[in-house]
Order: C-alpha cells, then sequence, then structure tokens
C-alpha cells in the first residue's frame, strides 16, 4: 500500500459512525421476523414464478445464484429467479444477453419480482431488508476505499438510491454519495420511509440510464470516461474472475480493505 492509499484508509477508519440501538439491536430481529413473514405469505406466488418459468423460459433452474460481496465484503451467494434462457450458439457459448431474455423475464424483472428469492438471504443473515444494493463483483473491483465504505452494513433488498433516484437512473457518483450516506446513520424510520416508498418506485418504471452514465459496468463507465486504462480494466476484470470460482470465493472474502463493520449483529 503506498502512502496516498494508506492516507485514504486512515480518513475512513476515522469517520466510523456512531451506531444507533436500532442497528445495534433490532434492525437484524426485524429483518428475520419480516423475511420469514413475506416468505410464508408470498409461498404461492414463489409457486406460481416457478411454474410460468417452466412454461415461457423452459429448463435448467427457476433459481440461479451469482457471488456478491456483503457486509464487510465477505462473498456470498444471491438469489434470484432466472429471467433469461440457456440458449447457446453453434459452438457451445451463450448467446447474448439481449438474445436470450424472455418477455416473462423482463415482466420479472420490470417489477422486481427476479429479486424475490434474496427474502432467503435475508433470513440467513446475507442481506438486510433494506440496505445498499449488493453489486456484482465486476462492478466491486473497480470501487475505491470512500466507495467501499457502503459494506459497513449489510447490503439490502431494496435501499435509499433506490427510492431517491429510481432504478438505475443515478449516476455512479450519485449512488456512492446516496449509499453512503445511508451506511452512516442507519435508523429505524429512515428504514421504515425506504420501504413504504418502494412498491411505488418499482411500479413507476425505470430509465435505462444512459443519460447518467450509469448503463452498463461501473469498470466500463471507468474505462470509456477515460478514469482507467485498458491494462487496468483487464487486470480488475481477471480479479473479478477468480473472485467469482466457489472454491476460491468460499474460502476467502474480498483481497480488498474493508474498514471495521458497524454492523455486526448477529
Amino acid at each position: 500500500m503506498d502512502k496516498q492509499e494508506k492516507q485514504v484508509s486512515n480518513r475512513i477508519v476515522s469517520k466510523q459512525p456512531r451506531r444507533t440501538l436500532y442497528q445495534l439491536f433490532f434492525k437484524r430481529f426485524l429483518d428475520i421476523v419480516l423475511s420469514l413473514l413475506a416468505i410464508i405469505i408470498l409461498s404461492p406466488i414463489f409457486l406460481l414464478i416457478w411454474v410460468l418459468h417452466k412454461i415461457f423460459i423452459g429448463g435448467g433452474r427457476t433459481v440461479f445464484i451469482q457471488y456478491r460481496p456483503g457486509l464487510n465484503g465477505k462473498i456470498f451467494k444471491i438469489y434470484k429467479f432466472r429471467s433469461m434462457t440457456n440458449k447457446k450458439d453453434a459452438e457451445g457459448n451463450l448467446l447474448p444477453d439481449i438474445d436470450r431474455i424472455t418477455t416473462f423475464g423482463k415482466i420479472l424483472r420490470k417489477l422486481s419480482l427476479d429479486e424475490l428469492p434474496q427474502l432467503f438471504n435475508i433470513l440467513k443473515g446475507d442481506m438486510s431488508v433494506v440496505g445498499p444494493r449488493p453489486r456484482m463483483l465486476k462492478d466491486v473491483v473497480f470501487y475505491d476505499q470512500a466507495a467501499l465504505l457502503t459494506y459497513r452494513v449489510r447490503p439490502g433488498l431494496t435501499g435509499l438510491d433506490q427510492v431517491s433516484n429510481g432504478r438505475e437512473e443515478s449516476s455512479w457518483e450519485d449512488t456512492f454519495a446516496i449509499d453512503e450516506k445511508y451506511a452512516s446513520k442507519v435508523t429505524f424510520w429512515r428504514d421504515l420511509w425506504i420501504v413504504l416508498k418502494t412498491p411505488f418506485v418499482i411500479f413507476k418504471g425505470s430509465k435505462n440510464g444512459a443519460e447518467t452514465g450509469k448503463k452498463g459496468l461501473y469498470g466500463n463507465y471507468l474505462l470509456r470516461t477515460g478514469k482507467i486504462t485498458k491494462l487496468q480494466y483487464q487486470e480488475r476484470m481477471q480479479l473479478a474472475e477468480e473472485l467469482s470460482k466457489p472454491n476460491a470465493v468460499l474460502k476467502q472474502p474480498l483481497e480488498i480493505e474493508i474498514p471495521q463493520s458497524v454492523d455486526s449483529a448477529a
């Protein structure tokens, strides 16, 4: 670590926020209760989606797994309903996403129904009902230490960024600032406001983010705007690929420095 990186790291450690009583003792309890109730109440929806998935998307698993960084950078398996087919080209490679997405899959995504399996992530303790969204490893490997501050808290099914700016509409810089604002002080009333506002955001829909620079992966944005070199891009994408290997991921957290947790309740 060079001198500049040490200075940044020291500033991050010094910015540790004071934990609220809600965050220390009640948030995790509410996560367990609410996710368990939601799973029970929505079980008919889970079953309906499974049946429709088999009809409109076809073979393969209904739920797929991705690896995402969570609290303190620990990588976990996130669950989502699969919205694309497994169609491949003549050489056995998966076709581009645009050729595999189905109408049913688009509906799942538009209504955020593809996110419902993450209720089990909340129940397990990987996630919270409310928190910064868990980003893809291909995004997070490009984060600087300031952006990594958000991993002092558990990622959430919904979050302040989504209800503040709509789904995928804010720029990357705005997202980092909003996620840090949430992580700096977690309160019951803010979480309640976010939960109540989330349905309105879902049904309102979203733009594609092209005007704000958030379209696609964060690394692509950095490369496109000249903030990193092609070599740096390739090195970080290689790191993301290595972290996505099951044996490597499950044995160690991200090899990036994460500030000490402020959400360590069981």
